[in-house]
């Protein structure tokens, strides 16, 4: 009895010790666990559960949850379900969510009944991995479990299915929540908006405001984007209004939104005075706004901001360096684009001109009547020319008349996209124009023997260049 007794002490004494090492300063190297995890296993404590959390905790801060994933799965058989609710925590924190689903699977096939905290961490790695099926599956058991009745799991169980894009099981969930918290309405409005169902997205944040729940800010960014995607003007400055009442600050998120939404909207002026009434900004915050004066066709003002963001240090990116080029071509700012495009391929930013860059600059030129330096443009790329720089090219030729670089466009186009039948039609009529009837009958003949029909709706090159530059100034 004596020594049951003394054994039970110095256990608990080692308990104690290997608590201090861990919650202390000590455990600061892979060394250090390593040696705190030959304990564990020599005094037979890792089925601790107090330890296995300090234990856990320290593998997760030096990025070794491996060994603890290992410790727990495979010398313990039956960890108790709070040690596995603290590795699923870990591991729906970190990018290896596959682990997550080892520890579930490990936890139903040992028996091991999982509890209401342990769906939200399992549903939360599920949704990052996109895993819709075993989404699914994790949903029955939750029901078969009875453990429906807890919000947290519900705005979990919406999350999952908004993030694998299935709207239509995330609004059912929805429908049936007994209760919802403002958690639940933002992933509802975010999950449309991803998908790009703004209307839907804006409808839901209509709903929100009826069941007298108020919004916090990142339900705000994510009505802002839908009301940007929809040109839903009057609902965003409602919201900057609702913004301005609560007095929140424009942290560079919220403000980032505003910008863009204004921009989008045609309102790139009041996006500016959001703008100054920020106090910290960075890189997408300068981009919505050279974007925005981008989309206005305003490219004196794009270039001033560029140059400003310069002067103030913010490193430009790849996308800033798009939006100021599609500024100076609807501007008509050549020299300034040259000067600009010339910086980037010798890789002032750090980065060389990626095929959207060489296309604005094409553009820039064919617009300018410089066509044969943007062939050369076109000749020089380090990459294979794209529709949009072809289309680009061709749209220039076009208006300036030039049929034979016109020709070599429309071939090109042809070349690059052979089941495009508006690019047939475009190379006949070209023909056409010219007098070069044998040509125009060949290129019927293509399009017999490929079996493709004159598409009466088919959209010109220069429009479907014109939606590429909207696509990525949006």
């Amino acid at each position: 009895m004596m020594m049951g007794t003394f054994r039970q002490l110095n256990s608990n004494s080692m308990a104690n010790k290997i608590a201090h090492h861990l919650q202390g300063t000590n455990c600061t190297s892979p060394k250090h666990l390593y040696q705190i995890q030959a304990q564990l296993i020599l005094h037979n404590l890792y089925p601790n559960t107090t330890l296995a959390s300090y234990f856990i905790s320290a593998c997760q801060s030096l990025g070794l949850l491996q060994t603890a994933f290992l410790l727990y799965t495979v010398n313990l058989h039956r960890p108790h379900t709070f040690i596995c609710n603290q590795l699923l925590r870990a591991f729906s924190h970190s990018e290896a969510h596959q682990n997550s689903v080892s520890i579930y699977s490990h936890m139903h096939r040992n028996c091991i009944f999982p509890n209401n905290y342990t769906f939200p961490f399992i549903l939360k790695s599920l949704s990052d991995l996109r895993s819709l099926q075993r989404g699914q599956s994790v949903h029955a058991q939750i029901i078969k479990l009875g453990q429906l009745n807890d919000i947290y799991i519900h705005n979990s169980l919406l999350n999952l299915y908004a993030s694998c894009g299935d709207m239509g099981l995330c609004s059912y969930v929805f429908d049936e929540m007994p209760q919802r918290d403002v958690v639940s309405w933002t992933v509802i409005i975010n999950g449309y908006r991803e998908c790009g169902k703004f209307a839907e997205a804006l409808t839901a944040f209509e709903q929100m405001r009826s069941a007298d729940v108020e919004p916090n800010r990142v339900t705000m960014v994510n009505a802002l984007a839908a009301c940007a995607g929809s040109r839903a003007l009057d609902m965003g400055v409602w919201i900057h209004e609702f913004i301005k009442r609560k007095g929140w600050m424009l942290d560079v998120i919220l403000g980032t939104s505003l910008i863009h939404m204004y921009a989008n909207c045609g309102r790139i002026e009041e996006g500016l005075r959001a703008f100054k009434c920020m106090e910290e900004k960075n890189v997408f915050t300068w981009n919505a706004l050279i974007k925005g004066f981008a989309l206005a066709e305003n490219g004196q003002e794009a270039v001033r901001w560029f140059s400003k963001m310069e002067q103030e240090g913010a490193k430009p990116d790849d996308v800033t360096l798009m939006a100021v080029l599609c500024a100076c071509v609807h501007s008509g700012l050549v020299k300034k684009g040259q000067e600009i495009f010339s910086s980037l391929v010798h890789r002032k930013y750090g980065f060389s001109p990626g095929v959207k860059h060489y296309a604005c600059m094409v553009d820039l030129l064919s617009r300018d009547g410089r066509l044969e330096d943007a062939l050369r443009i076109i000749e020089n790329t380090p990459f294979q020319a794209t529709k949009a720089i072809w289309g680009a090219f061709f749209s220039g030729c076009r208006v300036h008349g030039n049929l034979e670089l016109s020709e070599v466009a429309a071939r090109k186009l042809v070349d690059l996209a052979p089941k495009n039948c508006a690019y047939y039609i475009i190379l006949s009529n070209l023909y056409a124009e010219m007098g070069r009837w044998d040509d125009v009958e060949e290129i019927r003949r293509l399009m017999k023997e490929r079996e493709l029909k004159k598409d009466s709706g088919g959209s010109s090159v220069e429009v479907e260049y014109l939606e590429d530059v909207s696509r990525w100034l949006a």
